[in-house]
């Protein structure tokens, strides 16, 4: 998860250079389809693809449906919300996660685990306000922000889905399916788009953003994500994207669009002892 969360957050920065200039379904539709043919040739170099996996296609749809819808949403906010304040949104998604995972399961927060959430999610409304008290007290959360909220939503019910919905496949073929799977609907909900698009006249940084989010931030970082899902508690899984925010802000850096302001890194430092927490937990319980 600790992968997991450095991975993605190339995709915030890198989004939203290139967001305006293509599609995001069209861009995510082709995302997909290049990330199920290399975790394709992976499954059948590695574990094969058993027929049993094909059962019960529609939780490979579901699945894959949810991921997609957060994507699309994703590359959407980032149109118009900055980078640093959309993935901290993002770490909104473990304490939602917490509550599908008891709906759907019945997993249990420990007292432990549910003060770091609440601590993150405090740090991460602090960032989505932009650590301004008084559009807090307004309620003023922009557009894009509220877009990818929606897209959150669908990412932290993915995650116990997939402790709940898998049968046993392992997390490279269940991967496979899901990225199929969504790679399908993308491609039928954007057929017009994807039809449409000048695919020659792309700029350099539209290419870039569509290898990195294919290759790092999908086929890596959903096996991560698998893994650790069929090994962890859901919040904990999702509890690691607390992270997201600062390598985000390493990213911003890199690329030369600066730093936040000091008032939104104690946010961000929320953030980041909200995971020390959840990890101090770990420890404590044995692993």
């Amino acid at each position: 998860m600790l992968v997991f969360s450095a991975l993605v957050a190339g995709s915030f920065s890198l989004g939203a250079l290139s967001a305006n200039l293509i599609d995001p379904a069209v861009l995510n539709a082709v995302r997909f389809w290049i990330a199920a043919a290399i975790i394709g040739a992976l499954a059948l170099a590695t574990t094969g693809l058993p027929r049993r996996a094909a059962r019960a296609p529609w939780r490979y749809l579901l699945l894959g449906g949810l991921f997609a819808a957060y994507f699309v949403l994703m590359f959407e906010g980032l149109k118009t919300a900055n980078p640093v304040s959309t993935s901290a949104v993002f770490t909104l998604t473990p304490l939602m996660s917490a509550g599908f995972a008891w709906l759907l399961m019945r997993q249990r927060l420990t007292g432990r685990m549910g003060a770091a959430l609440i601590v993150g999610g405090a740090g991460a409304v602090w960032v989505i306000f932009r650590a301004d008290l008084a559009a807090l007290l307004r309620f003023e959360i922009g557009h894009g922000e509220t877009l990818y909220f929606y897209g959150c939503i669908a990412h932290a019910l993915y995650t116990p889905l997939v402790r709940r919905l898998n049968r046993g496949e392992s997390p490279v073929v269940f991967t496979f399916g899901m990225l199929v799977a969504g790679g399908v609907l993308l491609g039928l909900w954007a057929a017009p788009e994807i039809a449409a698009t000048r695919w020659a006249d792309l700029p350099p940084i539209v290419w870039v953003t569509l290898a990195y989010v294919a290759v790092f931030a999908s086929s890596a970082a959903f096996l991560a994500l698998q893994y650790a899902t069929l090994h962890l508690p859901a919040a904990k899984v999702m509890a690691y994207t607390y992270l997201t925010p600062s390598w985000v802000i390493v990213w911003e850096m890199a690329l030369g669009q600066g730093a936040p302001r000091g008032m939104v890194l104690l946010g961000i430092a929320a953030t980041v002892a909200a995971l020390l927490i959840l990890l101090k937990d770990e420890e404590g319980a044995g692993g």
